[in-house]
C-alpha cells in the first residue's frame, strides 16, 4: 500500500505532528546556540515520539 500525505487515519494527527516538528526545531536551534544538553535531550524525546506515532499510524492503515 503506497503511503499518502493525508488519509482518514492520518488526518487528525497531521496538525499535532507539524507542531511537534516545530518544537524539535526550536530545541535544536536553542541547543546549537547555548549547548544546553537539556534541549538536545528534549528534541530526541520528541523525535522518538513522532517516529513511534508514525509507525502506529502506518500499522493502523494496514489493518484496513
Amino acid at each position: 500500500m503506497p503511503r499518502e500525505w493525508n488519509t482518514p487515519k492520518r488526518e487528525c494527527w497531521n496538525g499535532p505532528i507539524h507542531h511537534i516538528l516545530k518544537a524539535i526545531d526550536n530545541h535544536t536551534r536553542i541547543y546549537l546556540e547555548t549547548k544546553n544538553p537539556w534541549h538536545e535531550k528534549q528534541a530526541g524525546i520528541l523525535r522518538k515520539y513522532v517516529s513511534d506515532l508514525k509507525t502506529w499510524i502506518h500499522e493502523e492503515e494496514l489493518k484496513n
